[in-house]
């Protein structure tokens, strides 16, 4: 079920912006979004018109408040200039980054490439942000009733350069920006995303013995924030379990499943792609990769880890589908360019009418429904 806003947003505004240059479009956007939350009214103005208050989908994480399991992920903020809009759209909480500890221009652009009939994006950006010590201080200047009611988490990534390319540099990498972000009380979770399939060196922390390596590092840095691993969607379940196997022997509380798809040749594209198009895939092509990542991590580690559920929530009925199949929250970006921004606001409402639907009162009786 989709609003008037929604469906105008569909029919009218997308298909004059899918004309323009998508990486023109997302920087645009997000000076936009940054200018606009920065002036006093407009996030809160924003926020009584696009949404309500859902207590059915309120709840509570390692002493984090969530209006919404739903949550914008990583790669669209990469340096922390939307949360108050984001808020005031509907999103629960926003995933920041992901960030590094020396600043980063990225790959060369173009950084997007749309796949609008097979509802994907082809990402390339290669974290391209500020760096962590000043995404930190933009962060610590949001409202106070900001911080206090819509968790940031920060996605941290080893800084794409070959200095830190090797395995203990990378290590070296993360452990400072984790660091860095480890006194910020505007930073409520910290997201280690080990599977950027666009950086220098590759995913080099994606086999078990050097995840190993890194978290070790990881714990004795310690931090109060509550720390999760973004993983890799394109493993099959034995070795995706092997990184499980590790994870659950660390100071970890929760898992992001999962990053871009690389494995084009078992996608069903609906558009041309060329071969000179370098990236990742988001959107539908990683829908039942993740949701089947889910389930068989939520069978095997629902009592040990948090799961947050992300790609191709492109409905309220994707999101519902990763819920149920034991993601305590779902997260998203495409799904946000290809159904404008009251999208969110449908979601909440949406997974408030399927809760009733199937006689839960609240989003908590829902999460892994489909697996007990």
């Amino acid at each position: 079920m989709t609003t008037i806003r929604t469906n105008f947003y569909k029919k009218a505004i997308k298909p004059l912006l899918f004309l323009t240059s998508p990486d023109f479009i997302h920087t645009q956007l997000t000076r936009t979004v940054y200018a606009a939350g920065k002036v006093p009214g407009v996030p809160g103005t924003i926020r009584a018109i696009s949404t309500k208050r859902h207590r059915q989908l309120e709840t509570t994480w390692k002493g984090l408040q969530f209006s919404s399991p739903v949550g914008l992920s990583a790669g669209f903020d990469k340096n922390g200039k939307t949360v108050p809009v984001m808020r005031s759209l509907g999103f629960g909480f926003s995933t920041v980054g992901s960030v590094t500890s020396e600043p980063c221009v990225g790959n060369p652009k173009p950084w997007f490439y749309r796949l609008p009939k097979t509802q994907s994006l082809v990402v390339h950006v290669g974290l391209a942000n500020d760096g962590v010590r000043r995404i930190l201080r933009r962060l610590q200047a949001l409202p106070f009733d900001t911080q206090k009611v819509h968790p940031v988490v920060l996605s941290v990534a080893r800084t794409n350069s070959q200095k830190a390319a090797g395995a203990e540099e990378g290590i070296t990498d993360y452990v400072a920006s984790i660091e860095a972000a480890r006194s910020s009380a505007a930073v409520s979770a910290i997201e280690i995303n080990i599977s950027c399939p666009n950086a220098f060196g590759g995913e080099t922390y994606t086999t078990p013995a050097l995840l190993e390596k890194l978290l070790t590092a990881v714990d004795k840095a310690g931090t109060p924030q509550p720390k999760l691993i973004k993983m890799p969607v394109d493993l099959p379940w034995v070795e995706f379990n092997k990184l499980l196997e590790v994870i659950v022997k660390h100071d970890v509380a929760g898992v992001t499943i999962a990053n871009l798809t690389k494995n084009r040749a078992s996608i069903d594209l609906k558009d041309s792609l060329p071969d000179n198009v370098q990236g990742g895939l988001s959107g539908a092509p990683v829908r039942a990769l993740s949701t089947a990542l889910v389930r068989k991590t939520y069978e095997n580690y629902g009592d040990q880890l948090m799961i947050i559920g992300v790609g191709g929530v492109l409905s309220v009925e994707d999101a519902y589908e990763k819920i149920v199949n034991g993601a305590s929250y779902v997260g998203l970006i495409t799904g946000l360019i290809f159904n404008g921004p009251s999208f969110v606001e449908d979601v909440n409402r949406g997974l408030v009418r399927l809760l009733k639907r199937d006689g839960f009162t609240h989003l908590s009786q829902a999460i892994g429904s489909a697996v007990k």
